[in-house]
């Protein structure tokens, strides 16, 4: 068999890899480029392969950086099946759909300022003598009542002014169209995906329905096998049950296995500290006037929080400020964990399930839904908790909470993720850290929101724990406790940095490693 490897090479999003022996071809993972807009867009539309010649795809979990292209497939030509956990296709129901929902708004949202442009320049001579006018009837024509964009006069003046149409990446109906293809399937229990391949998917721990997938083939007659460990999780931490050690003796020796290294050079704080450094950080902010800000992914990482909240709440721990969840995708995302709970570790089924309640709600919760409810979210000046979308602060509601609060020093933004490099999450982490180590003289930093630039002001607090990685340690427990008899890692998902720090650790404890370079393949047997 041979790997090819097309996505998260020495970096950490776009995953995707190709298995092929002389019948098949199964694609590990079909992800979205995340970062600089231009360079991912550009990174996202071309595809490296046909997808006609593609047997299946496998995918280890529903984080976009690992879904977000199914639908370029399915709308060119793939034929098979995407074959997943049941947990991870039922979250991939709203997650693609959220996406494609973003890419529209974004390509209708740039096509606007096309035209708006064109139109001030056309009509220049007309306005010159309709001082303070021109905005207003540039906006009645391109919007319709309120802030909606006008698509139709937006085509029409792009037809008629030859200007140039930016495309979605896909649309709301390709992903829909994508979703039928999918299928979901319990843990430990062995799925053909080839003529000569299949597959059983054990927990990765990372995310609900998170996989490390084992797959056996051939390669010149003889047996191969290849594992590939999507993201791995941490160990003991809430809801979800560890990653898996114990594989079935038919699993156990991996001739290659394609391994994550985000953390492979950093250390987490320990999971046990996560509950006590988010209740200093609610005493401290609340007790100061301030609120909290939560950057956080709709999937995951804010069900962790919903969770820990719920349990200091619970026992009168913190003041008990309103939280709010600012993310209609996030809270359809709730609403899946609440019907898997078949993928909870015990303490979880001990402490709310077994009690009869339900982990991610509480009588402070708000989950907010409409546009206007948002709005005047985010001029609230009275302390309270809003966990809000992307995690990295790339787009979504977030942006907006941010604005209104991050100038003001009685907040607090909470950093409880990985933030990749070129977002504004990163940005703000990265000032915040530098302006801290300086003592915090002179001006604050200035971070730029909507084109509009804001003193960071706001405390930056970085919680590790929170992470759903496994740090270098975890990573090493996973490989030195599984009952798995290793005969190659390949290293992806990590900035450069990370992975050959990794491999470096790796070949001290004596694994024979790799880092493969976007497109470059390896022979597996």
């Amino acid at each position: 068999m041979n790997i090819t490897f097309y996505g998260a090479t020495r970096e950490v999003t776009g995953s995707m890899h190709l298995l092929k022996n002389d019948r098949d071809a199964v694609l590990l993972d079909c992800g979205m480029f995340q970062g600089r807009r231009k360079e991912a867009d550009t990174k996202n539309r071309s595809l490296p392969f046909d997808p006609n010649i593609l047997t299946n795809v496998v995918l280890s979990h529903a984080h976009i950086d690992h879904s977000g292209r199914i639908p370029l497939l399915t709308r060119n030509g793939f034929a098979g099946r995407v074959v997943t956990t049941r947990a991870t296709a039922h979250a991939c129901e709203y997650l693609l759909l959220d996406s494609a929902h973003i890419q529209e708004s974004d390509a209708n949202y740039l096509n606007y300022k096309t035209v708006r442009a064109a139109l001030r320049d056309i009509k220049a001579d007309v306005w010159k003598k309709k001082k303070g006018k021109k905005e207003d009837e540039i906006r009645k024509m391109l919007k319709t009542d309120g802030s909606d964009l006008n698509i139709s006069a937006i085509e029409g003046f792009l037809k008629r002014f030859r200007l140039e149409k930016v495309e979605p990446l896909y649309t709301i109906s390709d992903a829909e169209q994508s979703l039928s293809f999918f299928d979901g399937l319990p843990y430990r229990s062995p799925v053909t995906i080839g003529k000569k391949m299949e597959c059983t998917f054990y927990d990765a721990g990372h995310i609900l329905g998170s996989a490390i997938t084992v797959i056996r083939g051939t390669a010149n007659g003889r047996p191969c096998t290849v594992a590939y460990t999507g993201d791995i999780g941490r160990f003991q931490k809430p809801i979800l049950k560890n990653p898996a050690l114990k594989f079935e003796e038919k699993d156990r020796r991996i001739d290659l296995l394609i391994m994550e290294s985000t953390y492979g050079d950093r250390l987490h704080e320990p999971v046990q500290d996560m509950k006590p450094r988010l209740k200093a950080v609610i005493e401290e902010t609340v007790g100061r006037g301030g609120s909290v800000v939560i950057p956080s992914f709709a999937f995951g990482r804010t069900q962790e929080l919903l969770y820990v909240i719920h349990q200091l709440y619970g026992a009168g721990e913190v003041p008990k400020v309103p939280v709010y969840v600012d993310s209609p995708l996030a809270t359809k995302i709730t609403q899946v964990f609440g019907e898997h709970p078949e993928v909870y570790d015990q303490e979880t089924h001990d402490s709310f399930l077994q009690r009869g309640k339900n982990p991610f709600f509480f009588k402070q919760l708000q989950f907010v839904s409409d546009v206007e409810a948002s709005m005047a979210l985010m001029r609230d000046e009275t302390p309270h908790i809003v966990i809000s979308a992307s995690g990295m602060c790339e787009a979504g509601r977030i942006l907006h909470h941010l604005r209104y609060k991050i100038h003001n020093e009685k907040n607090t933004i909470l950093i409880v993720g990985f933030m990749a490099r070129h977002t504004l999450g990163r940005r703000i982490q990265d000032q915040a850290e530098a302006y801290a180590e300086a003592g915090k003289k002179g001006d604050p930093p200035v971070v730029r929101i909507f084109n509009k630039d804001y003193p960071l002001e706001a405390q930056v607090v970085k919680l590790g724990g929170f992470s759903a990685h496994g740090d270098k340690s975890e990573m090493l427990r996973f490989l030195k406790d599984s009952n798995l008899k290793i005969g190659k890692i390949a290293l992806v998902h990590g900035e450069e940095e990370q992975c050959l720090a990794f491999a470096e650790t790796l070949k001290e404890e004596g694994y024979p490693v790799v880092v493969p370079r976007a497109g470059e393949s390896l022979r597996v047997g």
